[in-house]
Formats: C-alpha cells, structure tokens, sequence
C-alpha cells in the first residue's frame, strides 16, 4: 500500500518519478491542470502526445484510462495522462473516477515509477464535488495493488487540501 502525502501546490513543481495529467481524451493539451503541464513541460509532451494520436489512440484516451509520455522539461521522467470524467448529478461515474487513480497506478508500475504525484482529478471544470472526488481518490488509492511507494495528492488551494486530508482521516479511522 502507498504512503499518501498531501502537498498544497502546484503540481507542475513537484519532484516525483510521475506526474499524472488531468488531461482531456484528446491528449493535445487544454486548460487547467492539462494546460499547466504542457506549458511548464515543453513541447516534448505535445509531440509525445501526436506520437499517441499517430500510433494507438487515434481517437483519443478513453475517460478512466491512463497512459504515459515523456515529462519534458517537469522534475519528473514520466507524465501519466488519464481523462476523468465530467460529473453527472443523474449518473453515477464514480468507477470511471476510481478507474483514472487505479490505471494511472499500473502505469506507474509498467513505467517502474515508485513516486506519484497526482491532483485532485474531475474536480475543477469537471464539476466533481471535492469531498466526494477525495473520498474516491484515496479509497482508491490504498486498495490498488501497486508497486509505487508513496502518492502525493498536489493540491491547489486550500479547500481542495481540507476535503482531502478529511478523506485521509476518514480512510484512517477503523
């Protein structure tokens, strides 16, 4: 089981073996947390992403799944993307959420990364309430079978750390 470790922040400053994109299924770039890392890491990211496009996903990622490219100029040597999926108050999604935190995991695993960073997926223009997007995050996080050492959930503000350190606690709590 990984350790989690909350960080306020940003995390295109994160040292980690894998920073994991919120990324859009078209894996060209967008806003948000996806926009920051293609600025901050470099065209290498965009072309690594076309490669992905050329090659296997010609129509895109598919929400709940994960793939990796290079990090470009981030601290870190791979950025895993994975597309989160848009809130919906009449379906439940939360297995497709739950699905971007586990299949982000095994590419870590393939790609021998021991330290993750991760944001807080869905949550911001993806409308996903924070307090149940942290609950499913760090369920999911400590029932994966992974290989990687420690999570850190890099989070922007402050209420985003809030909702996840209460979802740690709660996690802890027999």
């Amino acid at each position: 089981m990984p350790r989690i470790t909350l960080v306020r922040g940003d995390i295109t400053a994160q040292t980690a073996d894998a920073i994991v994109n919120a990324a859009n299924s078209s894996l060209l770039g967008g806003g948000g947390v996806d926009g920051a890392i293609h600025r901050k890491g470099g065209p290498e990211i965009l072309e690594a992403c076309r490669a992905l496009r050329r090659s296997s996903y010609g129509k895109g990622l598919k929400t709940g799944r994960a793939v990796a490219t290079t990090a470009g100029r981030l601290s870190a040597r791979h950025v895993i993307h994975t597309v989160g999926p848009v809130w919906s108050p009449t379906e439940d999604r939360s297995e497709l959420l739950a699905s971007c935190y586990r299949t982000s995991l095994q590419v870590a695993d393939e790609v021998e990364a021991r330290t993750v960073a991760f944001p807080a997926v869905s949550t911001g223009i993806y409308g996903w309430p924070l307090d149940d997007g942290a609950r499913i995050a760090v369920e999911t996080v400590l029932s994966a079978r992974t290989d990687v050492e420690e999570v850190r959930f890099v989070l922007f503000d402050a209420r985003a750390y809030e909702a996840f350190e209460a979802a740690v606690r709660e996690a802890d709590s027999p």
